[in-house]
């Protein structure tokens, strides 16, 4: 009996030994991602001497030992693990092997051996840099649900997250290597916070002033602004985690927009997932649509001009390699190219909820279809799955894609289309209609657009693209319910009513908050800027900050000819209008708790 209690402690104190030890490694394992991350920024971002190269060289030998030694011992520690499956054993062998040859490949490279073809085949640099932002994302990974234990205002850590990307990024833009010229703090974080927004306004150009490392770093802020920070970094959690607890959903579900509490991190990987296919097929229709001598046949360029432009469309940024941008006369009559630009806006502009609500419904159609004509009997009837949601989405889209089209091509018939053909003036017409909610691309010079159609452009930037999409303004669904709440106070009605459905008090209150706000801000802003810079044209001035306000990016030439003053209220009106108004006001807002009482009502006099 005592030999029994003896094996128990002894399993005890292995067993706490065991978590010790893993919690131990875990700090150190951090610790080293982020020397690592801080040495691959400063390998890719710097140039340095042959010297310089050497110790860099051993400095990433020893942590590339080291990670292989800690990330040992806490996989033989988790082996026997009764909470690790067969298959994630499997997968920790695996992931040790092919560790182990991508270090015979950086170790080998001066030997006789240093030729294999299945070695030669990892590139050093490139695998160094591989195998340090794998151990980062773990490790970030790890991070990530630990902050969602905490007690914090989730509006808060959403701005807050975008906030950090944005020092994050100008801090890579500020490196040597990302740029050809030296360019000021101030020029960076604007660059930065632009392609956080996804708004596109530039007070540099893109196409000369960064290097093609540069770029990318402007790319990937896009994607990530895109997306927002803290789905990449819940998806990343997702594929190195694999687990998840109850209040790590309850904190992502109203990120996300999901109804359904067990389908939280599902929708994260779906709208990841998602993101990179239409991307990717809006990649190829690109670079199958440019001419390749547009950069003298290479493939490389080709891809990556698609690729950024793919990206930045289906994102709304608005940010092109192209220092005219697409007013480009080598592709300003390329009409198929802004075919797939406008359909990539237009699908980011959606928002992910509405895109798999239409989903579901195509599917639903499709089967009925099937049954109706293979198997009548066998068809059974399914509750209606279009949301009254998402049918307000799509008419508003379209209500605005069609007028627009048909303002602009009856405005500019004359001006900024006369150089086009028919078949041109109605592509470029319909770009026109597109571009302006909140996709910040242009096909035709903006200072030559007439008045008319700049207000025409205030209007469509100001009304943005859907909730829950990579587009700014104050939503579609915000102004169809102000016009439709609007249209039930002439009748009459106590309550909004829509396609049979009541619409809740809260969401009309909502509405014509943000409506209000967002005149409040744009007011503000364009004053603020009149004052700092008094020797600009009020136009310009309201075009930009509307522009800015809305995640738009595009700009009667003012930009670039902002003081100091003035490009920080624009950097401030781009993060407002790109983390939302209400958003903002709620993280510094405490909710009060339901009020289970009611004051006697006294009318307020209106009109």
């Amino acid at each position: 009996m005592s030999q029994t209690r003896w094996v128990k402690q002894m399993q005890h104190t292995l067993v706490r030994w065991r978590k010790q030890a893993l919690k131990v490694i875990e700090q150190v394992t951090l610790f080293l991602s982020v020397v690592a991350l801080l040495l691959m920024l400063y390998n890719i971002g710097f140039s340095y001497t042959p010297e310089t190269e050497s110790a860099i060289h051993k400095a990433n030998s020893f942590l590339l030992i080291t990670f292989f030694v800690v990330l040992g011992i806490r996989f033989l520690a988790l082996f026997n693990h009764r909470n690790i499956t067969r298959k994630r054993r499997l997968e920790i062998v695996l992931l040790l092997f092919f560790f182990l040859a991508l270090c015979l490949r950086f170790f080998m490279r001066n030997t006789p051996y240093g030729d294999v073809s299945w070695i030669s085949f990892f590139d050093r640099r490139a695998f160094t840099h591989l195998v340090f932002i794998y151990i980062f994302l773990v490790q970030l990974s790890r991070v990530d649900f630990r902050i969602y234990r905490l007690t914090f205002n989730p509006a808060l850590l959403f701005i807050y997250s975008f906030l950090f990307l944005i020092f994050a990024g100008a801090g890579l833009l500020l490196l040597p290597r990302a740029t050809h010229q030296e360019i000021s703090i101030l020029d960076a974080f604007f660059t930065a916070t632009s392609a956080v927004c996804v708004t596109g306004l530039t007070v540099v150009d893109t196409a000369t002033a960064f290097t093609p490392f540069g770029k990318k770093i402007i790319i990937l802020l896009i994607q990530l602004g895109g997306l927002g920070i803290m789905t990449f970094t819940s998806f990343v959690a997702l594929v190195f985690q694999r687990n998840s607890t109850f209040k790590n959903q309850l904190f992502l579900q109203s990120m996300v927009n999901e109804e359904h509490l067990g389908q939280t991190f599902r929708t994260i990987i779906k709208i990841v997932g998602v993101t990179l296919l239409i991307e990717a097929i809006g990649a190829l229709f690109i670079y199958l649509s440019i001419d390749k001598q547009l950069y003298n046949g290479n493939p490389v360029e080709q891809w990556g001009f698609a690729v950024f432009h793919a990206i930045s469309a289906f994102c709304n940024a608005g940010f092109s390699t192209l220092t005219d941008g697409l007013y480009d006369s080598r592709i300003r009559y390329n009409y198929n190219l802004q075919l797939t630009l406008a359909w990539l806006i237009i699908f980011g502009g959606l928002g992910f909820p509405i895109m798999f609500n239409i989903y579901k419904y195509l599917k639903q159609e499709i089967s009925k279809l099937f049954y109706a004509v293979f198997r009548p009997h066998a068809y059974k009837h399914q509750p209606r799955l279009l949301s009254v949601n998402s049918k307000i989405v799509l008419i508003t889209t379209a209500i605005l894609l069609v007028l627009g089209t048909v303002l602009f091509g009856v405005l500019e018939y004359r001006h900024a289309l006369q150089e086009h053909s028919w078949y041109g003036k109605l592509v470029t017409s319909f770009f026109g209609s597109v571009t302006p909610r909140t996709a910040g691309f242009n096909t035709v010079s903006m200072t030559a657009l007439t008045t008319p159609t700049v207000l025409i452009y205030l209007l469509l930037m100001w009304i943005g693209a859907s909730p829950a999409s990579t587009g700014g303004g104050i939503k579609t669904t915000t102004i169809a319910l102000a016009f439709l709440n609007i249209i039930s106070i002439g009748k009459a009605r106590d309550r909004l009513e829509v396609m049979h459905r009541e619409i809740p008090n809260e969401s009309v209150k909502r509405a014509f908050g943000v409506i209000f706000l967002s005149f409040m801000i744009i007011g503000l802003n364009v004053f603020l800027v009149t004052v700092f810079d008094a020797r600009h044209d009020l136009k310009a001035v309201v075009f930009e900050v509307f522009s800015a306000f809305a995640t738009v990016g595009l700009s009667l030439g003012l930009t670039p000819q902002l003081n100091d003053g003035s490009k920080i209220i624009i950097m401030l009106t781009m993060f407002l209008g790109r983390v939302g108004i209400i958003t903002f006001v709620l993280s510094f807002i405490n909710r009060d708790k339901a009020m289970h009482y009611s004051y006697p009502s006294e009318n307020i006099i209106i009109s």
